[in-house]
């Protein structure tokens, strides 16, 4: 899963970067479509760049993105840059609803105490131990599949969003869906 990113999607625009900082150069925050990582990006002279816009930055000519400035941490994504976020999240979470249900069918202990399901807001012991009696039956084959046969699941794109948000703000040890 460390493959680079190809694509962002633009969380927010600063025409004039940071407002407390020295250098007055223009910056978008960005979401990876792949890996969800948190990015500041620094736009090609003259551009204006959109929140919701998707971007290439990938290896060689980027049409609009003049250099990737690093990892954004997030304690620095503005407030309308979080509104974004939640929506690219819950959009990424419905497109790639494979992946995320693979997650479910394949996800293993960490410990003898420990299971990857626990990890998740809203998942305990007794969830758990149902999700990984009913993925030997049969692999689940969607969100609805699983809260089908799964009583009293939380709903899985929910839960999922938390705790990707949670690995984002680094509130989290083990990483389940970010790199």
């Amino acid at each position: 899963m460390t493959d680079k990113e190809e694509k962002a999607v633009i969380l927010d625009y600063l025409p004039y970067g940071y407002p407390l900082e020295k250098k007055t150069m223009p910056l978008a925050q960005a979401i990876g479509s792949q890996n969800l990582t948190l990015l500041e990006l620094v736009p090609r002279r003259g551009l204006t760049l959109e929140p919701r816009e998707e971007v290439y930055i990938g290896e060689g000519k980027r049409d609009k993105i003049y250099f990737i400035r690093g990892k954004l941490p997030f304690n620095k994504i503005t407030e309308s840059a979080k509104e974004v976020l939640k929506e690219q999240l819950e959009k990424q979470i419905v497109v790639n609803e494979k992946k995320f249900v693979d997650f479910f069918n394949n996800a293993q202990p960490i410990n003898t105490r420990l299971h990857q399901l626990e990890l998740l807001p809203g998942l305990g012991a007794k969830h758990t131990e149902a999700i990984l009696e009913e993925r030997k039956n049969k692999p689940f084959e969607s969100f609805e599949d699983l809260r089908k046969r799964v009583k009293n699941l939380p709903d899985p794109k929910i839960t999922i969003g938390k705790r990707i948000m949670e690995e984002l703000e680094g509130k989290e040890r083990h990483l389940l869906f970010i790199n």
